[in-house]
């Protein structure tokens, strides 16, 4: 077995890390895909579709691998965890912390706030994580912490862009 390690170096990829196994079905997703290829058709059987967006989360965050395995229909996408282990070594101010931490336990309905004001605020290129936050009036902290919790945005470079569906 290959042991790959996570390595956590920034105070923001902390809300992609504690959102990854936020609730229950997440949790045991996440549990199953360490141990296990899983496909798509167990993932929808199990779990529905809270297990597909949980995947396609995970996927977002680049948490998981997928290969093509023969199964009983013919070939089938299967997914597990691209790490084995984590290691978080970080270190933020006080005031990077809070802000961790409040975009990691918004509630859902805050976060579809945030989602539709930061989709209203975009052209087809996404738009500048720093005029995005002017515009909130929040640190950049905490849009970036928003946007990785996002199951709908994410961040390339210094633009944040939609998630394209898979």
């Amino acid at each position: 077995m290959v042991v790959r390690i996570k390595v956590v170096n920034d105070v923001g990829e902390l809300v992609s890390i504690f959102h990854a196994a936020d609730t229950e079905v997440k949790r045991k997703l996440l549990t199953d895909l360490s141990s296990e290829w899983v496909t798509m058709d167990r993932i929808e059987k199990q779990y529905g579709i809270t297990g597909k967006k949980a995947l396609m989360y995970l996927d977002k965050i680049k948490m998981i691998e997928s290969q093509w395995i023969t199964g009983p229909n013919g070939p089938e996408k299967a997914f597990h965890t691209y790490y084995t282990n984590v290691q978080i070594n970080i270190m933020g101010t006080m005031s990077e912390l809070s802000d961790i931490i409040y975009a990691t336990t918004l509630s859902d309905e805050k976060l579809e706030e945030y989602e539709n004001s930061i989709t209203g605020m975009m052209s087809n290129e996404g738009v500048f994580v720093g005029d995005a936050a002017e515009k909130l009036g929040i640190s950049q902290i905490l849009l970036k912490g928003i946007v990785r919790r996002s199951n709908v945005l994410h961040i390339k470079g210094y633009k944040i862009e939609r998630v394209l569906d898979a």
